[in-house]
């Protein structure tokens, strides 16, 4: 072909590059798909740590010298160590092919871009890391010239200067300019690099994208990355060699390229700060569940709920709520139990009427049940908000004013790491719960609400094992009970609610048996009109229906008695008969309170009617405590200021000769002395005593 047939060939070619759009104007979604269809699954493999370690230390070490010179200061005396080598002999020729492609690759942005397009091409089956290492490592084959400058800085051996020379290398010190903008260039894509590796051990560690989101988003963002990496170490090898030719015009490096890697640079920076961020939550959460589940230390099992990583205060947000108001550490619950109030603010007054209830039980009388201690028990409330604004904090401030319970609050606790824990691990779902924790952190009882609902104190450690225990204890009663009154059973689902409390009751005197029911129908009129009182009573008569049920009852009871002084040992339950077989020799009557199937006080006659008759003088305290504690409490103050000193008595006849000599003692709470047996009567004796 003749001159200028080729010179003809060679403008149209230029003019059609000038006709393609200029990669730097490319879409991000453009460059995504082209680049995404050179991307096949990751069949080779190559050592991406050792190709990483040993480019960078050449471009370091190339960039060090290029800036001393460019400084003209002297180099440092510590010579280049290398460490790390590349052993494989197909990895180095591929090196050698993607140089050569760089270093033919003619100046310009579009054929920058075929170049890069056709590197992405022959690199198909490498990971996106390796990709770059790759052509990192390509690119230090060119930029690594610059070692040679050393003789230009520093004494050295004549062959050095030689080869420098022989490089073309002698030509640098009249282009520093051009120079130090390369160097800035090369600086930015070794960032990018960084990120790519830095990238890849995060994609790498197994974390699911469903718990690190972000990561995700990088999955969109590499290829890109990928691309414009490559894109620049490709531009900046035809740079290198313009710095190797005595050319009078240079093609300078374009300005346009380093401002589109800014934003690049910046936003996957961005991306991969909030992917470890992600994981670092976590890794938290996960070390956070391993010390709650295994629980060894309540103190320790408490941190890892309420106290932010960043918090070095270990006081913060916890308060104690009493007289004092103090804020205190988590100390403070060392060796001790926990119930653990988790709710929101909504509808919460119940609740905390019923803690406040046991918090005062446990502190007014020592218990000891199975080496669980009453004084050992602390109550703690973490409410729970979506989001802690200034109406939320006022509510909360105003209930915490306002009721003055004497347990511990978190307040404000909008970690969300603790969110997670208390949803996940203690099964929150908005709904009101409380846990009971042991001194070493774990929970003994998922659901201590109900056991506290329906027994209250009396359930006292509020073990799972109580409310089985609590349970059973009145089970013989309630299968007796509706053998005779079948509306109980009728209204089962009703008398499972929380607040729905039973009367049951019965006597041999007409006219109390009357009153009592009169006064009762009263109770439940006002309390049914009473929006305010979130409850349920109800009132069965024993032989409403037919008399005759009243001794067929008894004799049952009697029958229950005595079925279990023939078993050996402690029966369960035998105290429970005895008070109720002493209840019946009350000559006005009887009344049982039970909330839900929980019999909470056995009534003798006048002192029950006189409770239920002087409802509105009591009833002021159902604000503050439950109805079964507020009727009881009026009870017991009646029969103090009645000053009867007469203990229980009882005639049971047994066909069981060692029956008559068993040692009973009083029913009555506030005596409990031996009861002396006179033939088969059981009368209290001590009452000659005081």
């Amino acid at each position: 072909m003749s001159e200028s047939g080729s010179n003809s060939t060679n403008g149209q070619q230029q003019g059609m590059l000038k006709q393609k759009q200029n990669p730097l104007e490319f879409t991000h979604d453009k460059i995504l798909e082209d680049v995404y269809r050179t991307h096949f699954h990751c069949l080779e493999k190559c050592d991406a740590a050792s190709l990483y370690t040993v480019a960078s230390n050449v471009l370091n070490q190339s960039m060090d010298i290029t800036e001393k010179l460019i400084a003209k200061a002297e180099l440092p005396t510590e010579g280049f160590k290398e460490d790390t080598t590349i052993t494989s002999q197909q990895l180095a020729a591929k090196l050698k092919r993607i140089a050569y492609l760089m270093i033919c690759t003619p100046r310009g942005e579009y054929p920058v871009h075929c170049t890069t397009m056709l590197i992405l091409e022959q690199l198909k089956h490498y990971s996106w890391d390796a990709k770059v290492l790759i052509v990192e490592a390509a690119f230090a084959l060119e930029y690594g010239k610059f070692l040679y400058l050393l003789p230009l800085i520093a004494p050295c051996q004549q062959f050095e200067s030689s080869f420098a020379d022989l490089h073309g290398l002698l030509m640098v010190p009249q282009n520093t300019k051009h120079l130090t903008h390369l160097n800035t260039v090369v600086k930015k894509v070794m960032q990018l690099v960084e990120c790519i590796t830095q990238w890849k051990k995060l994609v790498s560690a197994g974390h699911d994208i469903r718990d690190v989101p972000t990561l995700a988003e990088t999955l969109q963002e590499i290829p890109v990355v990928v691309y414009w990496t490559i894109f620049t170490l490709v531009s900046c090898t035809g740079e290198i060699n313009d710095f190797t030719d005595n050319k009078y015009e240079k093609h300078e490096l374009s300005t346009h390229l380093e401002k589109k890697l800014d934003p690049i640079l910046g936003e996957f920076k961005e991306l991969l700060k909030k992917c470890i961020n992600e994981i670092e939550r976590i890794e938290d959460f996960t070390s956070r569940k391993n010390i709650v589940t295994r629980g060894r230390d309540i103190v320790k099992v408490l941190k890892a709920l309420i106290i932010c990583g960043d918090k070095r205060d270990l006081r913060q947000n916890v308060y104690y709520f009493g007289l004092t108001e103090e804020q205190v550490k988590l100390e403070e619950f060392k060796k001790k139990c926990v119930l653990l109030f988790i709710s929101g603010l909504e509808n919460v007054d119940d609740d905390i009427k019923l803690l406040n209830s046991v918090n005062e039980k446990l502190k007014e009388k020592a218990r000891e049940v199975e080496n669980y201690r009453s004084e050992d028990f602390k109550i703690l409330w973490i409410p729970i908000v979506d989001e802690w604004n200034d109406e939320g904090r006022k509510k909360l401030e105003n209930k915490l004013r306002d009721t003055k319970f004497g347990w511990y609050v978190v307040k404000y606790l909008n970690f969300e790491t603790s969110l997670k824990l208390i949803k996940e691990v203690l099964e929150y779902e908005k709904k009101h719960v409380i846990k009971l924790m042991n001194p070493q952190g774990k929970v003994e009882n998922f659901d201590a609400k109900q056991i506290i609902s329906q027994w209250g104190i009396d359930g006292f450690p509020f073990r799972t094992s109580d409310q089985t225990r609590l349970s059973q204890q009145w089970k013989w009663f309630w299968s007796e009970i509706t053998k005779f009154i079948k509306e109980i059973e009728n209204l089962q689902n009703q008398i499972e609610e929380e607040d729905c409390y039973l009367l049951i009751y019965g006597g041999s005197d007409t006219k109390w048996v009357k009153e009592f029911t009169t006064a009762m129908d009263a109770v439940k009129k006002k309390v049914e009109s009473n929006v305010d009182l979130n409850m349920t009573i109800e009132s069965f008569q024993l032989g409403k229906e037919d008399s005759k049920d009243v001794p067929r009852f008894w004799i049952a009871i009697d029958s229950l008695l005595t079925s279990r002084k023939q078993v050996k040992g402690v029966v369960p339950q035998t105290n429970e008969i005895k008070r109720l077989l002493f209840l019946k020799q009350d000559p006005k009557g009887w009344a049982i309170l039970s909330k839900g199937k929980n019999v909470r006080l056995l009534g003798h006659g006048e002192a029950m009617c006189r409770t239920v008759k002087e409802f509105d003088t009591w009833h002021d305290k159902l604000s503050v405590m439950s109805f079964d504690v507020a009727f009881t409490e009026h009870y017991r103050g009646i029969k103090e200021k009645d000053g009867s000193k007469r203990c229980e008595e009882n005639v049971i006849c047994y066909d069981h000769p060692t029956d008559i000599v068993e040692r009973i003692t009083c029913p009555k709470k506030d005596c409990r002395r031996p009861m002396e047996v006179t033939s088969v009567n059981f009368k209290c004796c001590h009452q000659h005593k005081q």
